[in-house]
């Protein structure tokens, strides 16, 4: 479930929560930040790899980046392997390394097509956590202070916009803002909407 909690970033104190995708839209363009819900129709198979998926999308990848100008695209896609300790250690140092706030000198831009991540957005005193599902196309304006989390067992698979090679680097903030918000694990653990 597509979900918008926003918070206190003192503490995590949540002022909204929905799952209404219209909402989400409403509240998120208040700061320039894109939402939108798109078809995400192709089920992926387990041994899909980035051409695999990008071909199952190519009309949505291709209209998008002639919309926006973008130049470069990716696929970011991790499936759960518990049983397999060298993908569990993978999968933590992959998850601690964008939990700490930063921002891009570029746009963020991902299109979920399976699983589900979340991009905590710090705006002014609030962070707006925005869980991510199949379907979820979200664009972070460049400069937006940001974490992701792709909770404890990582499942997703997000396709990547980009405008230069280098527009994903992070510029860290070094505030702990994100150790007082809850993890995706934990919000979405919490009650339903």
């Amino acid at each position: 479930m597509t979900v918008l909690q926003i918070m206190t970033d003192s503490g995590g104190e949540t002022l909204l929560r929905t799952a209404d995708p219209a909402r989400i839209g409403t509240e998120l363009a208040a700061f320039h930040v894109d939402f939108q819900r798109r078809p995400a129709e192709h089920p992926l198979p387990a041994a899909a790899d980035q051409d695999a998926v990008l071909a199952l999308y190519r009309d949505q990848v291709d209209r998008l980046c002639a919309q926006r100008g973008f130049r470069l695209v990716d696929v970011a896609r991790m499936q759960p392997r518990t049983d397999d300790p060298e993908w569990t250690a993978q999968a933590a140092t992959a998850r601690q390394r964008f939990l700490s706030e930063h921002r891009h000198s570029e746009d963020e831009v991902r299109f979920f097509v399976e699983g589900r991540g979340c991009f905590y957005l710090h705006l002014e005193n609030r962070v707006y956590a925005v869980v991510c599902e199949a379907g979820d196309l979200l664009s972070v304006p460049s400069g937006t202070k940001h974490w992701y989390d792709m909770g404890e067992v990582p499942h997703f698979c997000a396709i990547r916009f980009f405008e230069e090679d280098d527009g994903w680097v992070g510029d860290f903030t070094g505030d702990p803002v994100a150790e007082r918000i809850p993890s995706l694990d934990e919000l979405m653990s919490q009650a339903a909407v």
